[in-house]
């Protein structure tokens, strides 16, 4: 659903109207895999839900994942997954149940499912915009405690650094953005998600020769939950 969106996206840039249709639509089939009674992506047989369910289990029906880690995996449309659960409240409620959970994985063995808080896998990439979704409930000061978390906890200056699979250099990716102190929630979109910056200053270099510099003023492992941001002097809601 999050691919046919990107090709909805692709499709209105090239002014072809019935392709964006066609796929704009198709964005919103997660729906169809949502059940609104559990509160979880499940997978469907023969148009009923598949039996026995366990949000633990890793098995055929996802990819690298279980339910968990594929229910709040709707980058492309983050506001109406809240309406689905019946309001930020309980959206909430859920997010916080990812991260605090103490149920281990169940079902087949898979090396991909890494680096755990909860049921949250930092170890690979469907569960990387998690931590930042707490922005879209009002809950700032909880995607800066979890990111900062993530930064220094499941990351470290050596040959197994990482805690995943660094496909195609993700797991570095979440790492740049993060310490940046925004990501892009929705890839594809022009929108990045503030979270908490780990380095007092860095600079980015643009293709236009100018640069882009955050500065965190008074920065340190104790003080990153941030007050006020300015951009450009001016401030930023």
């Amino acid at each position: 659903a999050y691919d046919d969106w990107c090709i909805a996206q692709f499709a209105k840039l090239l002014n072809k109207p019935a392709e964006y249709t066609e796929f704009i639509r198709r964005a919103q089939y997660w729906k169809n895999v949502f059940d609104s009674e559990s509160g979880f992506m499940k997978a469907r047989s023969n148009g009923n839900w598949w039996k026995p369910f366990d949000p633990t289990e890793v098995n055929n029906n996802f990819t690298e994942a279980n339910s968990w880690q594929y229910t709040f995996y709707v980058p492309q449309d983050v506001e109406t997954l809240i309406k689905a659960y019946g309001g930020t409240t309980a959206f909430q409620k859920k997010l916080d149940e990812l991260f605090s959970t103490t149920q281990g994985l169940s079902g087949r063995g898979q090396v991909d499912i890494t680096g755990l808080i909860g049921q949250y896998a930092h170890g690979n990439e469907p569960s990387h915009h998690m931590a930042y979704l707490y922005n879209f409930v009002n809950q700032p000061s909880d995607t800066q405690r979890i990111v900062r978390e993530i930064l220094t906890t499941l990351y470290s200056n050596a040959p197994d650094g990482v805690s995943g699979n660094e496909d195609c250099g993700q797991m570095s990716a979440w790492y740049v953005f993060s310490s940046l102190g925004f990501y892009p929630v929705t890839p594809g979109s022009n929108q990045y998600i503030i979270g908490s910056p780990l380095f007092e200053k860095a600079t980015i270099n643009l293709e236009n020769s100018k640069q882009f510099t955050v500065q965190a003023n008074g920065i340190s492992k104790e003080n990153f939950y941030i007050k006020s941001a300015k951009l450009n002097g001016k401030v930023l809601d």
